[in-house]
This record gives C-alpha cells, sequence and structure tokens, in this order.
C-alpha cells in the first residue's frame, strides 16, 4: 500500500490541523513527497485544506481513491447521475454534475470515450418550477432523524397542519414524495413535496429509530 491512503488514515483520525513535518515523519517519507501526495489525493477529489506550516485537514465527507470501470459500470454511472441532473432537486442536480466531473478526472479516458459513444437518454426532464426545488432541508430532518411541522395543500385544495416523522424521499419523473409517519393520521403517509407549502424543522426527535420505521413501512407496503 502507498503512502496515500496511510496518509488519508491518519487526517481522517485527527480532529485538528496536522502539521506537514509530523506527517512525513509518521509516513516515513520526505516532506517534499508528502506535499506532492497531498496533491494528488485533493487533485482526486479529497477536501484537504491547510498549508506548509499551518498543517492539513481532512474536511468532513467522503472520499474514495481511484477506481477502475468497465464500459458498462461506466454508462451506468453516467446514465444514473444524468437522471439524477434531470429529476434530482436543485442540489442533487448540481451535485451529480460535479460528481461526473471529478469522476471524469480519475477514470481512464478509454472507459470515458466507451461509455460516451453508447447513445443513452433518460426522457426529457422536468423544466417547471420543480427543478428549482431545494429539499436539502427535508433530508437534514430524514438524516437527523427530526419532526417536521408541515403546512400540506390536498388535491382538493384543503389545507392542513401536520406532525411527521419522515424516513425518505422518492424521486419519480411526476414529482417527488416525502414519505413519513403521521401523527395526525396515526399512519404512514405521502406527501407530494410540491403541495407542501411551508415546513418547519422541530427540536423534537422522531420516537422510533429511522431504520425500525423504515422496515415497517416496508413491511405494510408489501402486505
Amino acid at each position: 500500500m502507498g503512502p496515500e491512503p496511510n496518509l488519508l488514515q491518519i487526517l481522517r483520525q485527527s480532529r485538528t490541523p496536522v502539521s506537514g513535518h509530523d506527517l512525513a515523519r509518521e509516513l516515513g517519507t520526505s516532506i517534499r513527497t508528502l506535499y506532492r501526495d497531498i496533491a494528488t489525493l485533493k487533485a482526486e477529489g479529497a477536501d484537504i485544506e491547510g498549508s506548509p506550516g499551518v498543517g492539513y485537514v481532512l474536511n468532513k465527507g467522503f472520499f474514495l481513491p481511484p477506481l477502475m470501470f468497465s464500459e458498462e459500470e461506466m454508462l451506468a454511472l453516467m446514465l444514473g447521475m444524468k437522471w439524477v441532473s434531470g429529476y434530482g432537486d436543485k442540489q442533487l442536480s448540481q451535485a451529480s454534475k460535479q460528481v461526473l466531473a471529478k469522476v471524469e478526472r480519475v477514470v481512464p479516458e478509454a472507459a470515458l470515450d466507451a461509455a460516451s459513444a453508447i447513445p443513452f437518454g433518460i426522457g426529457e426532464a422536468h423544466s417547471d418550477r420543480r427543478a428549482e426545488e431545494d429539499l436539502s432541508d427535508l433530508r437534514d430532518a430524514i438524516r437527523r432523524e427530526r419532526k417536521l411541522r408541515i403546512i400540506y395543500e390536498k388535491p382538493d385544495q384543503t389545507v392542513s397542519e401536520r406532525i411527521i416523522w419522515p424516513i425518505a424521499i422518492g424521486y419519480f419523473p411526476s414529482g417527488r414524495v416525502l414519505v413519513g409517519w403521521c401523527e395526525t393520521s396515526r399512519g404512514f403517509r405521502h406527501f407530494r413535496t410540491d403541495r407542501i407549502r411551508d415546513r418547519e424543522l422541530l427540536h423534537d426527535r422522531i420516537s422510533k429509530r429511522r431504520a425500525d420505521l423504515m422496515k415497517e413501512w416496508k413491511s405494510r407496503r408489501q402486505s
């Protein structure tokens, strides 16, 4: 194993900046080689902050070392990211483009050329106001297992206030759906995100683990 994976491991374990000299000493390498390895990792997508004399820290996030992709795998990745760019909300659409840009910098050019040579499409993407919809706060509520207060408009235009325990978001060409346990209905409900007129993240945590709620929701769908 080369020094780069070891370098990442050291940075992952440290919560404060580590000086270049300390990193080089622990890796048993020269300071010049260390700077080169840091530059290589940053070019491959690792979010490393710092500079000589200050120290280096790996920001929170995910990093995958360079991977080899077959022609079919590369096509699947490109098709998937194109689908997200067309049907995801604004934040995910932008993120999908960034993912492809990062992948294109590290995978072999031959794999990209082979995948690009095969025509593919995902159908016409949405062009209405859903393209500007930002669901990052809903994803945050799901991740943090927090309750949401929403103002929801039904198809008959009646409006109600509900407290829900959000567990998932479904993305479809026709729209997006928030899945959650509704305290008002005392059951699982699906809410179209374009009908949520207002929403507020509450401080209260949901009363069950999200993983358990997901299992319960899936079992009820299958029964």
